[in-house]
């Protein structure tokens, strides 16, 4: 079947092929974290600079297994014990350097980083050393790999009201120049999405974009807070929308992306399988459809694959998974004219691939 766009279902080139098409695919990513995109070597050279003061392995081996997680609860509890491996700014700049570093083997062009800087100062890194350290990786990055990153501040929702004031603050007061929008991660069990409506008031008022958590192990209800409240733009997962076909008309008719990450949502057992992921539903009810890695060593994943899942999950051919490309680069908050350079390049990828 043909797409309006021209894009095929139902007739998925082979996974050779399409892998092949992905790896050299131009692509933007909008939903991956910080400390969660650390690469396994990076894990185990800050484990091993701690040595003694951490349960993370120093083995990039043993990472594997010590990133299997029984549920979201104990995927939180792992990715705490990582966060506390960065220690200085030292490891920041490192840690953040090393996943564009990464990014740049996918032929990521543009990424929105999700960074959580209560985290970071909370464990003693003074703050303008922090600010100065992503920074200086994101400067580097731009420059020696031709990475474009941008930052996206989020509140770990677990840390409660202290952790929203400080990132609050640090978001309108310490910005880096880099910072494009204000979001909150973290658990949804337990952590009501209304009680941070002060401090995403603060960060819209000064200019940063809103882009919470929400849907991913709670229902529909977190995501209409999260659009009613919060002031979302885009929604973190909002896996369960397809729950609540109100909520899939609202978003398809005024048009807010979903960062969808299929594998992150099986390791956390947020979806049971992966064949149950709710990413056709969203599709077939028009969303507008991002696809993303969330923390993907973590996970075992990197965004090319999550672009090979997404097309077999759909049936999508080469034209469709550039498609889900170009769904990022409008979904993004790069400027007019760095989503008008991205989009083309994506298109004359596709056209240099079907030329053959």
């Amino acid at each position: 079947m043909v797409q309006p766009d021209g894009s095929r279902i139902g007739n998925p080139t082979g996974a050779r092929g399409i892998e092949a098409f992905i790896a050299g695919m131009p692509k933007a990513e909008l939903h991956v974290h910080h400390v969660g995109s650390a690469s396994p070597r990076v894990v185990a050279e800050l484990a091993a600079r701690h040595a003694g003061q951490s349960k993370v392995p120093a083995d990039p081996a043993a990472l594997a297994e010590y990133f299997t997680f029984t549920d979201f609860a104990h995927f939180i509890e792992v990715y705490l014990s990582v966060v506390d491996l960065v220690r200085d700014a030292e490891d920041v700049r490192s840690l953040t350097y090393g996943v564009a570093e990464d990014m740049a083997r996918q032929n990521i062009r543009y990424a929105e980083l999700t960074i959580t800087p209560y985290s970071s100062v909370k464990r003693g890194i003074p703050e303008v050393a922090f600010m100065e350290a992503i920074e200086d990786a994101r400067l580097r990055a731009e420059k020696d790999l031709g990475v474009v990153l941008r930052w996206c501040f989020d509140i770990p929702g677990e840390a409660g009201l202290e952790a929203a004031e400080v990132t609050a603050r640090l978001a309108t007061e310490l910005a880096p120049e880099g910072l494009v929008s204000f979001g909150l991660g973290g658990p949804e069990i337990g952590v009501p999405r209304p009680q941070f409506k002060p401090y995403f008031d603060r960060a819209r008022a000064a200019g940063l974009r809103s882009v919470p958590h929400a849907g991913e192990t709670t229902g529909p209800e977190t995501v209409w807070d999260a659009l009613r409240v919060l002031g979302a733009e885009r929604i973190g997962h909002g896996t369960q929308s397809v729950k609540d076909p109100a909520l899939l008309d609202h978003l398809g008719e005024h048009r807010i992306p979903l960062e969808v990450c299929p594998t992150s949502n099986t390791a956390t057992r947020a979806v049971e399988r992966i064949e149950d992921h709710p990413i056709r539903q969203m599709v077939d009810a028009g969303l507008l459809v991002t696809i993303n890695s969330d923390d993907p060593p973590m996970f075992g994943t990197d965004l090319n694959t999550e672009y090979a899942v997404a097309a077999r999950l759909l049936g999508l051919d080469e034209a469709g998974v550039a498609g889900l490309a170009r769904n990022a680069v409008e979904a993004s908050f790069l400027e007019q004219a760095g989503k008008a350079r991205l989009a083309a390049e994506i298109d004359s990828y596709l056209a240099g691939w079907q030329q053959g």
